[in-house]
């Protein structure tokens, strides 16, 4: 099924040039470069299809997450057959994912059938209260236009082609282009196929979607800077994202740029946890910091944990369980090249010493284990940096004070963790008025590694976590990013949206 094209509303086309993608026993796999005129042929199309894709009633728009959902799952085994060539996650982890994916689809299609995203409100007409009378006022969320998705380089499905951000732009009724990841464009354009398969099915306007291939920077910046578009949803690095965040601040209307960006989510094992369970937090924190080679956003890269005899069964618990971890080929091999840079950095930083030293060459990536004082952590800013792989660095503190300090000191995260028991809870609680002014998602004897698609799901957090605290790129509420309000004054009721009569 693999063409190597581009999906510009239901036509498969040719870009200029091409680039090659390595799978991962070293074959490469050619694939149509995007150009900028493919970029304003898609963000046209999608103009134009805005208000008939965003006029279909709910229960239409429903029925297509649910057929792409379907779809997707036809083409089942040739996604995982491309994705694990690809990017060389184990055909479990790609089944899970392409689970979630469909699973995010068919929630979503479940919530806007229900309508309460749409935070309907009605304020009567009063024409008889003084001084003045108060007219018929009623309120409704509408669509924002047409929305850029980019492709996340570690999670190919669920945050991708028809990911999270994809979802639930077509969910708000917001036609879609996507900018693929060149890291594993087939598997894109296979879920590309999905989604035009439910376009045809559905009777959707052709301009609801399109898929650009990567290759070529300039793509990302002229579907950032398209006038059509009016969000973008971005889940990436720092450099790259902030690039863009800049491109959309700087457009003469700037848009909304909702991106995911970077994020060490540290976790803190408090005095009383430590001495009752630290092997098994110990344990279980090398389990979460080396699930998926640490290509996760959500990766627990710092621990901070009192020092004495229960941080040293905490960290000798860790290390083992780190040692016995085989290395595995990390997504990409620029991917891995970042890890090794990153690991160097923490190797060769004062007053950091390496616990657990593992080769890693090519794709392939080991974990690696660091440690370090509360007081060269506070005064070293370059350490906080995130190093994308399984490498983690533990922090020892002297008192509850220095256990405040740190936890002050960190940017904007997506998850803090509190390993507590009962006699830990004062300290929580001082940390937990930091964790909820730092943090998305603050999580309790548990680790981060893992989020749940549901209504109460928070996947955000202050900058540079993502670059606009206020939304999630994960659970139900991610569909109001991609929506705006509207007032209706006095609106007879045959030109009030079907939604508000």
């Amino acid at each position: 099924m693999l063409t190597g094209k581009h999906l510009i509303a239901g036509q498969w086309k040719d870009g200029a040039g091409s680039f090659q993608s390595a799978t991962v026993d070293g074959t490469d796999r050619t694939y149509s470069t995007g150009t900028v005129d493919l970029v304003d042929e898609a963000a046209r199309a999608a103009e134009d299809a805005f208000a008939a894709y965003s006029g279909l009633s709910r229960q239409k728009r429903a029925t297509f997450l649910r057929a792409i959902a379907e779809e997707i799952e036809r083409l089942g085994p040739e996604i995982t057959e491309t994705g694990t060539a690809e990017t060389g996650l184990p055909a479990a982890r790609l089944e899970g994912e392409r689970a979630r994916t469909t699973g995010q689809l068919r929630i979503f299609a479940d919530h806007i059938e229900q309508g309460d995203y749409l935070d309907r409100r009605h304020d009567a007409a009063l024409p008889d209260r003084q001084p003045l009378p108060r007219p018929d006022i009623r309120l409704l969320q509408r669509p924002v236009g047409p929305v850029a998705v980019f492709g996340a380089s570690n999670f190919p499905l669920a945050f991708s082609t028809a990911g999270g951000d994809t979802a639930a732009a077509l969910a708000a009724g917001c036609p879609v282009v996507v900018k693929g990841h060149s890291a594993h464009p087939g598997t894109g354009e296979l879920v590309a196929h999905a989604v035009d398969g439910a376009v045809r099915r559905c009777g959707i306007p052709a301009g609801a979607f399109s898929l650009i291939q990567g290759g070529n920077r300039l793509v990302g910046h002229a579907l950032v800077q398209h006038p059509s578009i009016k969000a973008v949803g971005f889940t990436g690095s720092l450099a790259g994202g902030r690039a863009l965040f800049d491109l959309a601040m700087a457009r003469p209307e700037p848009i909304p740029f909702f991106g995911e960006l970077g994020s060490i989510n540290p976790m803190f094992v408090l005095p009383m946890a430590a001495a009752a369970r630290g092997e098994e937090i110990g344990r279980g924190w090398a389990a979460s910091l080396s699930q998926g080679v640490g290509q996760f956003c959500t990766n627990p890269g710092v621990a901070i944990v009192m020092t004495g005899p229960a941080a040293e069964t905490f960290v000798q618990a860790a290390a083992d369980a780190l040692k016995s971890v085989p290395s595995a080929p990390m997504l990409t091999a620029g991917m891995a090249q970042s890890y090794r840079a990153g690991v160097d950095a923490l190797a060769n930083a004062s007053g950091v010493e390496r616990l657990v030293s593992a080769a890693s060459d090519q794709r392939q990536a080991s974990p690696n284990l660091f440690r370090t004082t509360a007081a060269t952590w506070l005064g070293n800013p370059e350490l906080h940096d995130e190093v994308f792989g399984p490498a983690g660095i533990v922090v020892e503190v002297g008192s509850e004070a220095e256990f405040l300090e740190v936890a002050a000191s960190f940017e904007g995260q997506l998850t803090i963790t509190l390993h507590l028991d009962d006699d830990d809870t004062e300290l929580a609680r001082g940390l937990l008025v930091l964790a909820e002014s730092k943090a998305g998602r603050i999580l309790c004897n548990g680790f981060p590694t893992g989020v749940e698609v549901c209504d109460a799901m928070v996947h955000g957090g202050p900058y540079p976590a993502s670059t606009n605290f206020g939304a999630t790129s994960v659970g139900s509420m991610s569909i109001r990013r991609f929506l705006r309000p509207v007032a209706y004054q006095n609106l007879p009721a045959a030109l009030l949206p079907i939604d508000l009569r």
